[in-house]
């Protein structure tokens, strides 16, 4: 997974400067960037776009075709860059690491919040309070319930993970334990 992002992070930068120069701004870009990633991870359209019977002309406007959003200019470019260089299957990576600069430029940071129990609004605004304070960004949450914890929650933002579950100090006592 790590090799994917390295790969994919210098197409995401230059991305992400063609956006910030661009009028259209870069939340209509991240949109863009998340559709073409979408319809990247759909199975046919990457068993099309590696079908060597197309030139990489043919596999940028079969690509575009099954996008709702009229391209610009610099998006056809940016797709006959990847489709060139073999990497337009690396879109979701790419659209992640789109998402990360953006956030970034804009003080922002996506939270994912798994609890073992669903956790009031009253709840999660208290967490990322904190986070927020922790992280000195805005804190965008994303909350699930994932039973398996058992107690407590875990808390993913960016690269970092604090997990205070129940389930994460049983793992640390049982390594403990076996040491």
């Amino acid at each position: 997974m790590a090799e994917l992002s390295t790969i994919a992070r210098p197409y995401a930068e230059a991305l992400f400067g063609v956006a910030r120069a661009d009028s259209a701004g870069l939340t209509a870009w991240a949109e863009l960037v998340a559709e073409m990633a979408q319809a990247a991870s759909h199975p046919e359209v990457r068993s099309a776009v590696a079908d060597p019977q197309f030139d990489s002309a043919q596999r940028v406007e079969l690509f575009a075709s099954t996008l709702k959003t009229p391209l610009s200019i610099d998006a056809r470019n940016f797709l006959a860059l990847l489709v060139e260089n073999g990497r337009l299957l690396l879109l979701p990576e790419i659209a992640s690491e789109f998402l990360w600069l953006k956030n970034r430029h804009q003080g922002e940071a996506d939270a994912e919040i798994v609890s073992a129990f669903p956790l009031a609004d009253a709840q999660v605004a208290e967490l990322v309070a904190g986070l927020e304070k922790k992280f000195g960004v805005k804190i965008k949450p994303v909350v699930s319930v994932d039973a398996s914890l058992i107690g407590g929650v875990r808390v993913a933002v960016g690269d970092q993970v604090l997990d205070t579950s129940v389930r994460a100090q049983l793992d640390r006592m049982r390594d403990a334990l076996v040491a």
